[in-house]
Formats: structure tokens, sequence, C-alpha cells
């Protein structure tokens, strides 16, 4: 993808270290699902004599969990009862309330709330000591969708046999008995998911094994780290901080996770698996007949990116959170320099965790003087918003740009010249005048960042780089003064598609 530097490689296997998750955390974990399956499993549960398999999915299952981007440690962890029954026992509502009472009885037995009913799930709400909270699912094996994949040549059958029946109150068979219930497969995902990294998985456990001189089946899987799972950490709190304003477009883990692990091509290191991921992760997205597709690796009838279908801008938002991991990455995999690193990464990773991970490699925090560290608190706010833009064009600045005037105008006044950072009026009529050294021709782009809770209620929030009009003598750019608070302008030149100059951001306060 580009050229890569040492530091900047190894800045990125410290930044994995800072968003691992205490194993003392799935230790805990472990013990309390355990807690819950002997629950189930006692002579008084109305499960007595019932097989019943407890396991987990999702993120601490595949080892891909991360620390909350609020910094307090509070996890979701999810878990499946799957219990030996046939679908014509009991309706998908009688196997949920059954569970639910079970909960209801657990939670009491240990002091705890009573558990919240979803349309899936229960889930128990731990102490704030404990620090996460338990979604658990009710399900059955699913023997039919095993038989019909088989039947229709599905290659990779073995997954299936894991697959579940699992219940949902939206689904139109919840209070019939009833074959059709909604179907899931964790398991069958799971093993997937380990057969795309197992050579380096098996590697390494093998390694930590010969270390600590015991048998590698003594190696707990959560123990054992791989480049796919600590790439996957990474893009997942990259794309929560992008989105940390704008939820509605947040892409899912499931497609994240499924999209790098078939882009995995086995790199030992974090940073190579990384910038390969992100190289090639929408080469596994398809278009079927019109509509977006990424199958379920352990069911390919179920589609990942159905939400796509449904909203389009939720594939424009993942488009746009890809081309920005890219530039974000592929920069920061260059920079030889920690303070260029804390600033490339800050807006979508957070401030706190890059000079955190900076700190690892014997930097000290306050030695770090980054851009924002010299910033006021106003620009600091634009510098780290998530949706700032970075700069997709190669770098090579032979010249300067500076916005030389910003003036104000309202009906009635006369115009008012303002610096950055001075105060202006709501409503008022801007304009910005900037000067290049940069001989033509060149293109230039205004990029301008919103913040503030009135942009973000309007979905104003931009970011993005506009095409600015080119006219002979001064370069100009107007905008409306209609959000309260803290904004920026800064002016950009690209010539023969290098980015030849910037003016820095500009701040904008607006009263």
């Amino acid at each position: 993808m580009s050229q890569r530097n040492v530091i900047g490689e190894a800045l990125i296997e410290d930044l994995a270290e800072t968003l691992q998750i205490p194993q003392s955390r799935y230790e805990a974990a472990g013990r309390s699902y355990r807690s819950v399956a002997d629950w189930l499993d006692r002579p008084a549960s109305v499960f007595a004599g019932v097989d019943l398999d407890v396991y987990t999915q999702g993120s601490f299952r595949l080892g891909t969990a991360i620390r909350p981007v609020s910094g307090e440690e509070h996890y979701d962890l999810d878990v499946v009862c799957e219990f030996d029954l046939d679908k014509w026992d009991r309706t998908q509502a009688q196997l949920h309330a059954d569970l639910g009472r079970e909960l209801k009885l657990y939670a009491a037995r240990y002091g705890m709330d009573d558990p919240s009913p979803w349309d899936r799930c229960w889930t128990l709400n731990y102490a704030d000591e404990a620090q996460f909270h338990m979604d658990v699912l009710p399900s059955v094996p699913d023997g039919q969708r095993r038989r019909l994949i088989r039947e229709q040549g599905f290659p990779s059958s073995d997954l299936v046999q894991d697959a579940i029946s699992i219940t949902d109150a939206q689904h139109h068979n919840y209070r019939r008995l009833s074959d059709d219930w909604p179907a899931s497969n964790p398991n069958g995902y799971a093993a997937w998911f380990l057969g795309r990294m197992r050579p380096v998985f098996e590697s390494r456990r093998k390694a930590m094994a010969i270390q600590a001189r015991a048998d590698v089946a003594d190696i707990p899987t959560y123990r054992v780290r791989t480049p796919l799972q600590s790439a996957i950490q990474i893009l997942k709190r990259h794309r929560d901080m992008r989105f940390v304003d704008e939820p509605e477009g947040r892409p899912s883990s499931i497609v994240i996770t499924t999209l790098a692990a078939h882009a995995y091509g086995q790199e030992s290191t974090i940073a190579g698996a990384l910038l390969s991921i992100l190289d090639r992760m929408d080469a596994y997205v398809e278009c079927r007949s019109g509509e977006w597709w990424i199958a379920n690796p352990s069911d390919p009838r179920e589609n990942f990116a159905d939400a796509w279908n449904d909203d389009s801008s939720k594939q424009v938002a993942f488009d746009d959170w890809l081309q920005t991991a890219r530039v974000d990455f592929a920069a920061a995999s260059r920079l030889g320099d920690a303070i260029e690193f804390v600033d490339v990464l800050a807006p979508r990773i957070g401030r706190d965790l890059v000079e955190a991970a900076v700190a690892r490699r014997g930097g000290s925090r306050r030695q770090a003087v980054t851009l924002a560290a010299r910033a006021n608190r106003a620009m600091r706010r634009v510098l780290d918003a998530p949706h700032r833009r970075p700069a997709s064009w190669p770098t090579f600045r032979d010249g300067s740009v500076d916005i030389v005037v910003a003036s104000a105008m309202r009906d009635g006044f006369r115009p008012q010249v303002f610096g950055s950072g001075e105060p202006i009026a709501r409503g008022s009529e801007l304009r910005f005048d900037a000067r290049t050294d940069v001989k033509r021709p060149f293109d230039v782009f205004w990029q301008v960042v919103n913040t503030g809770e009135a942009a973000k209620q309007a979905r104003d929030l931009r970011g993005g780089f506009d095409v600015g009009d080119i006219t002979p003598g001064v370069l100009s750019r107007e905008e409306t003064a209609t959000y309260p608070g803290s904004h920026s302008i800064e002016c950009v030149i690209v010539k023969d598609g290098l980015l030849a100059a910037r003016s820095g951001p500009f701040l904008v306060t607006i009263a």
C-alpha cells in the first residue's frame, strides 16, 4: 500500500496492547457463565434432566473484545444456552419465558437486580464492581437447517453441524409450535474464524507452551493473541471513535470481523496484518442482483449486509470509514516520529489511548508536545474531532497557503474582520480569503469541521474536503455561522495529485 517505517509499525503494535482487556476479565467471564450453567442444571430447575451446553459467542469468544470508548471497563458478555429440546416440545415464547424465570431466581439468589427481557435474550445485570453484564440467549439444536444446507451442497457442511435455533419475539412463529425458528451458528462461525488464523494461532500457542514448560492444551485460547485479532481490535476502536457522534452509520462488528478474517493473509506482525486487511477487505463484499452481500461463512444464506440494502447510507458510511482507516493507518505506519503518530491517530483512536501506546515504548506523555497539546481547548476539540477526515493525497509541500482575511457580515451591520478564535454572532455570513504561492494550475479544497450538539443534532458535522472555486487573485470561501460552538476551516492546495500546501485550521467560534 505505502512505504512503511519501523517505528510507526512498532507503535501500532503498542497500540494493540493498550486495547487489550485484562486476562482477569476473561477469567471472571468464564466463572460467571459456568455459574449460570450450574444453576440451570440443578435438580430444582425447570430444565433439570435436559442436556445443556452453555458457551460464549461474540467478541469474548473470538478474542476481539476491546476496552469501551468511555474508559469505564464495563463489558458485554454474550452467552448461548443450548437446550437439547425438540422444537415441537415448546414454543419460542415458552422457552424464552422458562429461561427468564430461572434467571430471575438466579438473580434473587445472588442479590442481583432482576434480569432484563429482550426480543431474543435476557440480560443479567451484575453489580458495578463486576464490570460487565451478560446477555443470555436461549436456543435448541437446528437439525432441519443442517439437513437443508447439506442437501443444497454447502461446501463447509462441517460448520453447519453446530447450527442452532434461537428465540425472537419478532418472529412470526414466536408463539406457535413450529419447526421454523430463527437460526444462528456461533460455534460454526467461531470455528471458521479460528481456521482463518490457525497456522499463526497454533504456532504462538505452541511457543507459549514451550516457554511455560506446559502442554499446549494447558494454554487457554484467550491467552493467545494473533495479528488478526489485534488488527480487528484496532479497527473496532477506530470505528467506535469515528462514529461516536454519528452512531446511525456505525458499521457492525460482525461485518468488520468477517471481512477482516477473509482478508487476513497470515501476516506475522500486527501492522502488516492491519494494512493488508484494510487493502483487501472490501474485495469480499459482493453485489448480487443489485443487493449487497456479505455471507455468513457458517451459513451462506445469512447476509450480514442486510442493513445496507434496507438503508443505503449504511453502505456509504462503511466505504467512508474504510477509506478513512486506510489513510489514517497508512500515514501512521510511515511515521518515525511519536508526536506525529499521536496527532494522526488521536481523532479516531483517542488521544489518551494513543499517548499511552507511545509511552509504552519509553516515551513520556508529558514530553510529547503534540499539535493538539499546543493548542487551546477549543482548537483541540476541532483537531480531535473524529469526523475530521485525513487528507488522502500524497504530501509534497513545495509551497504555502494562508487564510489572510476572515470577515463576518450581518444585516444592518458593517462587515467585521475577525481573527482565529475570536467570537462572532450566530447567523453571520462569513467569507474567508486565502493566498498561496503555489504556481497554477492547481486545485483548491476547503475543509470545514463543525463540533457541538447543535451541529450533531442537525447531522451537519461535515469534516470532508469541499472543492473550491479558482479565480484570479484571492481564493475565497463563503459559509454561514449556523451552529454555536467551536468550528474550523482550512484551505488545502493540491497540485498534480499531490498535497502542495495547507493553511492549518482557522478556528471559528460562534457565540
